[in-house]
């Protein structure tokens, strides 16, 4: 698969002398293109700092940050603003809705460094707010709008560009259980139409809709399923499957139909020789029995 974005010894350092503040340590990231990722961590571990600096809202203090093989570390503002207007859809966790803009307005807000004409904007956003069942709000102010609304527009927004990468940060923040499925069903659709996804959240029953998952901790990298490689599968012709949990999992024949019963909330999985995607338990057991491998607990911080 191909790399889009590339992160050496990426850090970020907030204050000065005594007060001087790592938010991130040390980031080495490949991520490629189509995956679906999400971040997870406590607060203050450097989730959305991460998340900014990929979006090129925020600088790096050191290492290097490759975007389609564009160091994007060294550009200026207007230039990073032009690539993320083009290439970067960003869902922010409060939404970042100007006030004193409609919603139309808002959501053509990021087509602003494109050099389209405004007529053109406003029909752009106009035709992504139809897709999302919203061509009734145009003209509604922010304050007028329900949080399932509000939050169905702020994707509007970030996809108004058409771009390639998908960043969302807490994406289902204060929505209840069912506007959360929406909103993820809405993300689920955009990463099989193959762009790539890039989640921050603290909710773990979110992870099953990932591909990939990160753990931080304190401004590093913790865990990334993407280094957990699946046993051989065993002669007999069952597939082996990797579980990289916070409890040990019990040596254990799963039934299927009961996928999420010997695992812990934070469990993830992936088949060995299977065309499955990498997934959940629950999504990716497609034969009639598996078997699991123990895993010695992960070391907390």
């Amino acid at each position: 698969m191909k790399p889009v974005i590339e992160l050496r010894g990426l850090k970020k350092r907030f204050g000065v002398g005594n007060a001087e503040n790592f938010a991130l340590g040390g980031i080495d990231l490949t991520i490629n293109q189509g995956e679906f990722i999400a971040i997870m961590g406590p607060s203050g571990c450097g989730k959305t700092t991460l998340l900014n600096i990929l979006g090129l809202l925020d600088r790096a203090t050191e290492g290097s940050y490759l975007l389609d093989g564009k160091p994007v570390h060294k550009f200026g503002t207007m230039k990073k603003a032009r690539i993320r207007s083009k290439s970067i859809g960003i869902v922010f966790q409060n939404f970042n809705m100007v006030q004193r803009l409609n919603v139309i307005e808002n959501v053509a807000l990021p087509l602003t460094y494109t050099g389209m004409g405004k007529i053109r904007r406003l029909k752009r956003a106009s035709e992504i707010l139809r897709t999302f069942h919203l061509s009734e709000r145009e003209y509604y102010m922010p304050w007028q709008l329900s949080g399932g609304q509000t939050q169905r527009v702020a994707i509007a927004r970030a996809l108004v560009n058409n771009p390639s990468i998908i960043l969302a940060d807490e994406p289902t923040g204060n929505l209840d259980s069912k506007t959360s499925h929406l909103i993820m069903q809405e993300l689920t659709d955009l990463h099989k139409q193959g762009n790539t996804i890039i989640m921050v959240t603290h909710n773990p029953d979110l992870t099953a809709y990932a591909s990939r998952v990160i753990h931080m901790v304190d401004g590093f990298i913790d865990s990334d399923t993407a280094d957990y490689t699946p046993e051989p599968s065993a002669s007999d012709g069952k597939r082996s499957l990797s579980i990289d949990a916070d409890e040990p999992v019990e040596n254990e024949v799963l039934d299927p139909t009961k996928t999420t019963e010997k695992t812990t909330e934070e469990a993830v999985a992936e088949l060995d020789n299977s065309d499955s995607p990498t997934g959940p338990v629950g999504s990716a057991t497609k034969v009639k029995k598996v078997k699991l491998k123990n895993l010695r607990k992960r070391d907390r911080k």
